[in-house]
């Protein structure tokens, strides 16, 4: 971007001044060859050593096959004729020895001064033969010389070759490990922007500001003030942290390294600190310049709690390097290098990597709202040929809770499905599918289930159906089958909101567990025994249930306390076991028993409700029994009719 007539390039406004930083670099470019130079000289003595003990002990008993005897016995063997062959050297001497059965043994014997040898191996008609002296210089090549140069060619091949061409560090392999694995991307490489991304738009707002920045730094500087060092994006998986940083670097046009946390762990000690400095070095050079980490909590885990002594652990070595390179001494407003980091665990991180200074900002990327999921859609549905009718806000209507990549392959899976019918276009009915299997999982027509077992599934999906239905809060029901799907769902009930909530009260939350326990009110209503059918239910219930007991102080005997022990445990990753081993024995027994109370009483309220509309449960089920699938319309035609009185709020 030109500032207007003949002046140069924003850009320049970064270049490294002369003077002190000169000579801060030339020093680093000394000190990095001295550490060259001192590897070169450390790998040939371990080379030279090597080679002195392959010879030694191995290469020399290999040679050496022959059994050692004292020139006297020599002697002693050669008077009694049991010497067949000598080979007579400058130092020793060498043959066969035949004893009384013909059996051979070679020999070898150390040679002293002896004038009358040969004539005494002419009398027993020994075959003998001289050894020429060796060649010092040819001992030594064949014995240093040619290993060594074996060992430098094996080296160059392997390693340097190999190694250089897999990206281990660039030419040098092995010698540079310490090397940055960021792989380095040219601004005009990146093709995305902020149009890309859809649903962030507060996220793109603060992001916006460090990209004026890059672009316009006289009107921030102006007024004294320093861009970011650091910015963490943070939120669920899939909601499009990478994507949001590479807009990032492609609307400020400027180099983009992306690296991510595991690429610094290694189980060399130092090696991860080194690439830190070297990532951090090749970002400077090229500045201004962003770095962007990707689950940074592989080296950013919070110290807390190491053993003492710890102090050589490669992670927390790393993390310090890292520390220092953002926040530290080498760093200089003339050269800005932001570092953007993404991670959905940001309860694990240290507290000195977070604090102002260095991540300046925080930014928190949820999934999106309907609005969000509308523009995630129109973006991903670029490439895709839809039908005329499709609708996009009914499709971001009935994705509630879905990521950006889950809407991603939401879409592509209905490209897919329409393909495999062979349509001309992607109809709305085939982006439903897709929703479905989403969520479900694959239809399994082909599992073979039985009537009885099919009438049990058929009531059992008819009783969620109808209490959330009747319930003054439910959510409206979509679709109801009894086909199997995913891996044990034997049948199915999907409710559609009709808009997205962040607050539910008290009654909305019991509204919900009634939903939960109409299941398994049908099954024991209708056959007067219950089945394995419902355990996913009560599953879900009873998680539902404790957490209006231990977190949102739904229970009048336990009160406004909360009885879990880290409230940010697991916050955007959910399965963390939470532990409570703070809390009373009393209280633990006190939370059971309100859990249990909660889930019964609305086990009861389902039961009340499917008794009340009987006429309408029998329907739904026979129809389900028939069609294997209703939709919405099906259920509001059966709901018409019916004789049952609507219950009152809770």
């Amino acid at each position: 971007m030109q500032n207007g007539g003949s002046e140069p390039p924003e850009r320049n406004s970064f270049q490294r001044p002369g003077g002190d930083d000169e000579k801060k670099d030339d020093e680093e470019r000394r000190r990095a060859m001295q550490q060259q130079i001192g590897c070169w000289v450390f790998y040939v003595l371990m080379a030279l050593i090597g080679v002195w003990l392959f010879q030694d002990f191995i290469l020399r008993p290999l040679a050496v096959n022959a059994t050692e005897i004292p020139y006297s016995e020599f002697k002693a063997y050669l008077d009694k004729g049991q010497v067949r062959e000598v080979l007579v050297g400058p130092d020793t001497i060498s043959g066969i020895l035949v004893n009384e059965s013909s059996d051979q043994a070679p020999f070898t014997a150390g040679r002293v001064e002896d004038p009358d040898l040969v004539k005494q191996l002419q009398d027993k008609d020994v075959m003998f033969t001289g050894q020429p002296p060796d060649s010092g210089l040819g001992a030594f090549i064949l014995s240093w010389i040619l290993p060594l140069a074996l060992i430098g060619a094996m080296w160059y091949f392997l390693f340097y070759r190999r190694m250089g061409s897999l990206g281990a560090g660039g030419p040098g392999g092995i010698f540079n490990v310490g090397r940055s694995r960021a792989r380095q991307v040219e601004p005009e490489s990146v093709n995305v922007t902020y149009k890309d991304v859809g649903g962030a738009d507060e996220a793109i707002e603060e992001l916006r500001e460090i990209v004026q920045f890059l672009k316009e730094p006289e009107r921030f500087q102006g007024l004294g003030g320093q861009i970011p060092k650091g910015v963490m994006l943070v939120g669920p998986p899939g909601t499009g942290k990478t994507l949001i940083a590479k807009a990032t670097a492609g609307e400020a046009n400027v180099p983009f390294f992306e690296t991510s946390g595991s690429e610094f762990v290694e189980m060399f000690v130092g090696v991860g600190a080194a690439r830190v400095r070297d990532t951090f070095e090749q970002a400077r050079k090229v500045a201004p310049a962003i770095i962007f980490i990707d689950e940074i909590d592989a080296i950013g885990r919070s110290r807390a709690g190491v053993v003492v002594g710890g102090a050589n652990d490669e992670r927390e070595q790393t993390l310090n390097q890292l520390l220092a390179e953002i926040d530290g001494f080498d760093t200089s407003k003339h050269k800005p290098v932001i570092i953007v980091a993404a991670t959905n665990r940001p309860e694990v991180l240290d507290p000195a990597l977070l604090r102002a200074g260095r991540f300046d900002r925080q930014i928190v990327i949820n999934r999106p709202d309907l609005v969000g999921r509308e523009q995630i859609l129109r973006i991903h549905a670029k490439d895709i040929t839809l039908a005329g009718d499709f609708d996009f806000n009914k499709a971001a209507r009935i994705t509630p809770g879905f990521s950006g990549a889950d809407l991603e392959n939401v879409m592509n899976q209905a490209a897919l499905i329409a393909a495999r019918r062979q349509a001309n276009a992607v109809e709305m009915r085939d982006f439903e599918e897709a929703m479905e299997r989403e969520v479900a999982g694959l239809e399994r027509r082909t599992t073979v289930i039985n009537e009885q077992e099919r009438r049990v599934i058929a009531y059992h999906e008819a009783g969620h159906a109808l209490v959330a239905e009747t319930v003054p809060t439910g959510d409206p029901v979509a679709k109801v089958s009894i086909i199997p799907r995913g891996r044990g769902a034997l049948g199915y009930t999907l409710q559609m909101p009709t808009e997205d909530r962040y607050l539910l009260n008290q009654d909305e939350l019991l509204d919900r567990l009634a939903v939960m326990m109409g299941g398994r009110a049908a099954e024991q209503l209708v056959f007067g025994v219950v089945s394995t059918g419902a355990a996913n239910d009560i599953e879900k219930a009873t998680e539902l249930a404790r957490r209006m007991v231990t977190e949102f102080g739904m229970s009048e005997k336990l009160g406004l306390v909360r009885y879990v022990a880290n409230p940010s445990m697991g916050q955007y990753l959910p399965g963390l076991v939470e532990q409570d081993g703070w809390i009373s024995p009393a209280t633990k027994h006190l939370i059971d028993e309100e859990v249990r109370r909660i889930v019964d009483e609305q086990f009861r309220r389902a039961q009340d409700i499917l008794n009340n509309c009987r006429d309408v449960l029998d329907r739904v089920a026979a129809t389900l029994l028939e069609r294997e699938v209703i939709n919405a319309e099906a259920i509001h035609e059966l709901f018409e009719n019916r004789t049952c009185p609507e219950p009152q709020t809770t």
